[in-house]
């Protein structure tokens, strides 16, 4: 087998398995950077591996577009190269939960809802939190989320309804933050509700999320002031975990363009 065969071969493989796990999480209503830009990767794969001499025969005779083509490959592994050494560095982070020491609060930040009831990645969120909650009753557990688009109800209630069904948690040890829509709203009108009750930022606070998102919410806590947390990381359904890092990429970057760290 010739070496062009075989890379137009892996970039076809390659090509229809993003493609298809793009369709598969767009079937189930996801629509998100994570998942939008490896669809469009596997369609561009899948069009020059089966184009590959069409496309080859033209680039030789616009010399400066081949350039230019060329050129985007090289920005285009380059870029491979930072996605893979950030995902091995949130491989490198995750680490499993240990034993958390007393705590005055427990916040769990939303991850979305799905037909009234928490998605798959906030349901692990909250199943995280829950033995956490079980064992520590006196501390305050805030539920985070506003409503989201189509809903009728709040994250933050549909979170707390989750868990009183499932692990019978008193309605009493729960507060709800149901006003935010991002991560530094959830720690931010988190305050609010840990001032009323008492809580500083100094004292020993644990903060429940997503394995990937762990190290963007510590950083974006840390310059709220929340000076004494503890990270317990949820795992990521496998089904969207990849897309789900994915997007983590571009969110990590953002957020530190816009300074939120």
């Amino acid at each position: 087998m010739s070496a062009s065969l075989f890379i137009r071969l892996s970039l076809f493989v390659i090509g229809l398995i993003l493609s298809a796990d793009a369709v598969l999480l767009l079937s189930y209503r996801k629509i998100h950077l994570g998942i939008i830009l490896p669809l469009l990767i596997g369609f561009v794969f899948c069009i020059y591996a089966l184009f590959y001499a069409q496309i080859q025969q033209w680039l030789n005779q616009h010399l400066k577009i081949k350039k230019l083509w060329r050129c985007g490959w090289g920005i285009f592994v380059v870029w491979l190269m930072t996605l893979f050494a950030f995902f091995a560095f949130l491989i490198l982070q995750i680490k499993d939960n240990q034993s958390i020491p007393p705590v005055k609060s427990i916040i769990v930040l939303g991850s979305g809802i799905e037909n009234g009831q928490p998605s798959a990645a906030l349901a692990k969120r909250l199943d995280t939190a829950a033995p956490i909650a079980k064992a520590q009753p006196d501390a305050l557990l805030i539920l985070t989320g506003g409503l989201d688009f189509g809903e009728t109800h709040t994250e933050a209630a549909i979170m707390a309804n989750y868990l009183q069904q499932h692990y019978s948690l008193p309605s009493t040890q729960m507060m709800l933050e149901n006003q935010s829509t991002s991560t530094e709203l959830n720690l931010k009108n988190s305050q609010i509700i840990l001032k009323q009750h008492q809580i500083h930022l100094n004292n020993p606070i644990v903060i429940v999320t997503s394995d990937f998102h762990t190290l963007r919410a510590k950083a974006i806590a840390q310059k709220q002031g929340y000076s004494h947390v503890y990270m317990v990381s949820a795992p990521t359904p496998l089904l969207i975990r990849y897309n789900a890092w994915l997007r983590e990429y571009f969110a990590y970057l953002s957020g530190w363009i816009l300074n939120e760290y």
